[in-house]
């Protein structure tokens, strides 16, 4: 599929992947099978699992960025990398395999709430018992924004789409509990992001 689609980048990819990555080692050291919701490009997928061989990481898109995602993942021809499925948080066929982890990067400020809510509402069908959930992006805090700029990109979030907009930290933990998760940690990111990491309760 390489041959025929243009493989798609990222400038912002290719600056935050060994952040996320630093963030991601540690509490995804003892996973096996991570699904990332919306893999983008698809080059946090091919970066984390050649940094993490023992993880299964399954990729997902909505159908028409599919191509793009598996072009990535042809040039690297990881053998932990198996073809993207198609996920929409809307639809109601979600994957019927459970993961001991998921992640996600920079969607919860393009989706609408109302998107956010399903995907937290629906996250315990494909978690198992100990699964950890980590997300990348920018939050605010105490319904305060961390920074200048992150104000100015959410009023840009604003003029392109009405439902879209940088989430409340306590608002999203709310969502994670109701869906039996902790958080566990916070970690800054550059450029004013954070990577938010939950543990499913009991675990």
């Amino acid at each position: 599929m390489s041959d025929s689609i243009e493989k798609p980048f990222s400038p912002s990819c290719e600056r935050n992947r060994e952040p996320i990555l630093a963030a991601l080692r540690d509490v995804f050291a003892d996973r096996r099978r991570v699904l990332e919701i919306g893999s983008g490009t698809g080059q946090h997928a091919v970066h984390f699992a050649a940094a993490m061989p023992h993880l299964t990481w399954q990729t997902s898109e909505r159908n028409e960025y599919l191509g793009g995602v598996q072009s990535w993942l042809d040039d690297a021809a990881l053998a932990n990398t198996p073809p993207p499925i198609v996920f929409d948080v809307g639809q109601d066929d979600w994957p019927k395999t459970k993961f001991d982890a998921v992640f996600t990067a920079n969607t919860l400020h393009i989706m609408a709430w109302v998107e956010v809510e399903r995907l937290f509402a629906r996250l315990p069908e494909i978690m198992n018992d100990d699964c950890v959930v980590a997300v990348y992006g920018p939050f605010n805090i105490n319904g305060k924004y961390t920074s200048e700029s992150n104000a100015a990109f959410d009023c840009a979030l604003h003029e392109r789409g009405a439902h879209m907009g940088i989430r409340d930290l306590a608002a999203v933990d709310s969502l994670a509990a109701a869906a039996g998760l902790t958080r566990i940690a916070l970690q800054p990111m550059p450029a004013n992001n954070f990577c938010v990491i939950w543990k499913r309760h009991g675990a």
